[in-house]
This record gives C-alpha cells, sequence and structure tokens, in this order.
C-alpha cells in the first residue's frame, strides 16, 4: 500500500515489523510479542495521525492512487452494469463513464468521472479531466433516464474540466452551462457523490441534484489549492494555505450547506475498504430514492432548484 507522505511515521514503523518478522522467519526466533507491541503503535500512531489532519492532507487522501474510482463503485454497489459509450457527436471521452445498472432490483442510470489507477491509464483516462464530448455523453445518458423515468446516481471525482484549447474549441463551457441547465429540469430523482476530488465547474456538470453527500475523505472547490495559490500568492507551494482558506474538506462543505451529509470512511481512508465504502453509498441511495420515489416530477425539479438558490450568502 503506498503510503501518503504525512504517514511517514507509519512507513518505519511497517518496515520495523517486517523486519521483525523476516528475522524471527529466518532464524526461527519467537519475536511475536515484539511485533504485537510495534503494531499497537503502529495503530495508535496512525489514529493519531487521521485525527489531525489539515485540509492539504485530507486532499492527498482525495487523491490518493488506489482510492476507489467510479467504475469499481458501479460495479460493487450493483447487481449488473451496462456500460455505455459516446455522445452520438464527436466520439467517446473515457473520462466520463455510465450506464445502466440495478440496485436491490432497482434500475437506475450510472454516470462518473473515471481516473486511472497509474501512469498509463490515468494518460487514456486524461486524469480524470473530460473534454465536451463527456458532458455531452452524460447529458445523453441523462436524458435517457429522464424519458424513462429512472433515478440518476453521478459520482465526482475530477480535478476539473479538461482546460486544453481542443476543448474549448469543440465548446466545453457551453457544454457544462447546458448540463446544468438540463440537471435543473429532469423529473426523476438525482443523487450525487463527491467520492474523491470535486473541482470545480467540471465537476458540477455532473452535480447538479437533489441530494448532494461527500465522502469523508473527499474534497470539493472552485478551484485546486495549487491554482488558487499560483493566482493569489503567484506561489503554487503556498497551496497549503490556499486549502485552509478554500474549506475544500466535506466538513466544511456540510457546514456551508452545499452538501447534504457525509459518508464515512474506514481509518486511513476508503483505500483501505472498498467494501464498506460501497455499502455506505449504496445504503445512502436506496434511502434517499425509498423518500423520492414518491414524490411528484414538478415537486422533485423544485426541491433542487431550491437546494441550490439557497446557497451562498449576500452581503450589501
Amino acid at each position: 500500500m503506498k503510503l501518503l507522505p504525512f504517514e511517514k511515521p507509519l512507513g518505519e514503523l511497517y518496515e520495523k515489523i517486517e523486519q521483525l518478522k523476516t528475522l524471527s522467519r529466518e532464524s526461527d526466533i519467537d519475536l511475536s510479542s515484539e511485533i504485537k507491541k510495534i503494531e499497537k503503535r503502529a495503530e495508535a500512531v496512525r489514529e493519531d495521525i487521521y485525527q489531525n489532519l489539515t485540509p492539504s492532507q485530507v486532499l492527498q487522501i482525495a487523491r490518493h492512487p488506489n482510492r476507489p474510482d467510479s467504475l469499481s463503485f458501479f460495479r460493487l454497489i450493483s447487481e449488473d452494469f451496462i456500460e455505455l459509450h459516446g455522445d452520438r457527436a464527436f466520439g467517446d471521452d473515457p473520462a466520463i463513464v455510465g450506464g445502466l445498472g440495478r440496485i436491490d432490483g432497482r434500475r437506475v442510470m450510472w454516470i462518473g468521472h473515471q481516473k486511472g489507477h497509474d501512469t498509463k491509464e490515468n494518460i487514456r483516462r486524461n486524469f480524470g479531466m473530460p473534454n465536451p464530448e463527456g458532458y455531452r455523453k452524460a447529458l445523453r445518458l441523462m436524458q435517457m433516464a429522464n424519458k424513462f423515468g429512472l433515478p440518476i446516481v453521478t459520482l465526482i471525482d475530477t480535478p476539473g474540466a479538461y482546460p486544453g484549447i481542443e476543448a474549448e474549441e469543440r465548446g466545453q463551457a457551453e457544454a457544462i452551462a447546458r448540463n446544468l441547465r438540463e440537471m435543473m429540469g429532469f423529473g426523476v430523482p438525482i443523487v450525487t457523490f463527491v467520492i474523491g476530488e470535486g473541482g470545480s465547474g467540471g465537476a458540477l456538470g455532473i452535480g447538479v441534484a437533489n441530494r448532494v453527500y461527500m465522502l469523508e475523505n473527499a474534497v470539493y472547490s472552485v478551484i485546486s489549492p495549487e491554482g488558487c495559490a499560483s493566482i493569489l500568492f503567484r506561489d503554487a507551494k503556498q497551496a497549503d494555505i490556499a486549502a485552509k482558506n478554500l474549506k475544500i474538506t466535506a466538513k466544511d462543505i456540510v457546514g456551508l450547506g452545499v452538501a447534504d451529509g457525509i459518508i464515512p470512511e474506514p481509518l486511513g481512508g476508503a483505500h483501505h475498504d472498498w467494501s464498506s465504502v460501497s455499502l455506505a453509498i449504496k445504503a445512502q441511495i436506496l434511502r434517499d430514492l425509498a423518500e423520492m420515489s414518491t414524490q411528484t416530477p414538478e415537486t422533485l425539479r423544485q426541491s433542487r432548484y431550491a437546494k441550490f438558490r439557497a446557497m451562498g450568502v449576500f452581503t450589501s
């Protein structure tokens, strides 16, 4: 398991444990009591680290390469999942994935950002940064769901929409803006989970929902801390200061009224136990769909509109 920079004290203890285990095997000396002592100490250090995380450390967890991704959640939560491709206009964007699945017999439309777990996959997925055709694919699937009365579940995990010139030439801003408008008018339940990194309009392009949740170690922000630091301080190395002031953590976002709740993660982050996090997300989806299934399409539209209109504070 890849350790993050702030987990360095744990790495040293884990290395010592492995050394003792190797010595015990090779010399036939019983070192089990010493190993247990160090394991107990490592667990105490781990708990202490994760009880005092800074926003920038939470961001590191949200970006962990082994963190569960959208396709994995689709398949872990659904009894079946059929991926659908293409925007029927330009092509298929691997940075956004989606398709049909069933959750306890209830058919839903899944849509989510997709990062990779290694360099090769990240390049293919453009590091989870969608092009316009990705947002148009997402819109096509949402329109299909709306037509057939299927709930929509979206998973957010992107540093932001791709800012390249090709994306702008193909109408990046228009594609995102159209998604915001169309999602506001759908008459089916929409539930969104920020599972990793929620970056700017790239995240909001599939995030206009009746219910918005964040995983415990996910982040949501108008701009990345590095980008904010580059603009405000002319120094990306000041990202820690920017992260603190941007209020990017799940606790901050729920406190601001942008998200409705927090999905707990195992100690150390979701990458330590994909199954338990999947079960928690599934339970929340079923609770929300049971509640919203009795609401009329107009009620769903109006409650979604009211939710987003209520965000923010205006002062004169």
